[in-house]
């Protein structure tokens, strides 16, 4: 997985600040427009948010101290009672984080009073999510023994699929321009700086000059940071949400 790398000290510069456009079509906005209304595209738009970090709430249950069987089932209840709401008026615009509203909505229904009656029955209708649960329990197992809060184990979880998402779409885009051997060349850069004469070897491989290897490298990190952004853009209100929550991300991974 690539590290987020502090983008002021990455490369002297900062990527541009994300367009306003943004905010107007990513997935959360589109669900915090919709009030109390729950539009079909706001739950669609809610579906993929869901289906792209109900991973973090699974590690937070394991760590609640639910075995692998009951936060398999407590994850897909969770989502299918979330998924299944008539509107969305208890979302509270002030709380403009995906993250802290699934957290929180999480915390609501572990404490529910229908939970304490041990039966989890799933809301009528409402499809299961496709959650591959096998690699959920290998990432928690490897995280766990050094993430003893619950919340920290969350947290971390959330931030590493920001990262890891960002990073696929950074060598999908350079393999379908046909430079997959460049990316697989200098992608290590995206995690380790490079030193005095790192690239000497890389050139003479690509059959490049050092110069433009630094250059290269100087892009792929831009355009990692950029797609970062446009990653958390997809889980937060604001501009400044973007810069607060790249900053949170880059303390929870130190």
């Amino acid at each position: 997985m690539a590290k987020l790398r502090d983008p002021a000290t990455s490369s002297g510069q900062r990527s541009p600040e994300p367009s306003s456009d943004w905010f107007v079509t990513t997935h959360w906005s589109v669900v915090r427009m919709a009030g109390g209304s729950a539009t079909t595209v706001a739950l669609e738009a809610l579906g993929t948010l869901c289906s792209t970090y109900w991973p973090p709430l699974y590690a937070y249950i394991r760590r609640k101290g639910h075995d692998e069987h009951e936060a398999q089932d407590l994850t897909q209840e969770f989502f299918a009672r979330l998924l299944a709401r008539k509107d969305l008026a208890g979302l509270d615009p002030s709380r403009g984080k995906f993250r802290a509203f699934l957290l929180a909505a999480m915390n609501h229904f572990l404490a529910n009073e229908w939970r304490k009656q041990g039966t989890l029955k799933r809301a009528s209708g409402q499809p299961a999510l496709s959650l591959d649960t096998a690699t959920a329990e290998q990432l928690y197992a490897s995280e766990a023994a050094s993430m003893p809060a619950p919340e920290s184990l969350y947290d971390r979880r959330w931030a590493e699929i920001v990262l890891d998402r960002a990073a696929r779409q950074l060598r999908e885009e350079f393999v379908g321009d046909g430079r997959e051997p460049l990316f697989r060349a200098i992608n290590v850069y995206l995690s380790v700086p490079s030193g005095a004469g790192e690239y000497a070897a890389v050139a003479q491989r690509l059959q490049m000059s050092e110069a433009a290897v630094a250059k290269a490298v100087e892009r792929l990190r831009r355009r990692y940071r950029e797609l970062v952004r446009r990653e958390i853009a997809q889980t937060v209100s604001t501009q400044e949400e973007v810069e607060d929550e790249m900053r949170y991300l880059l303390k929870v991974l130190a």
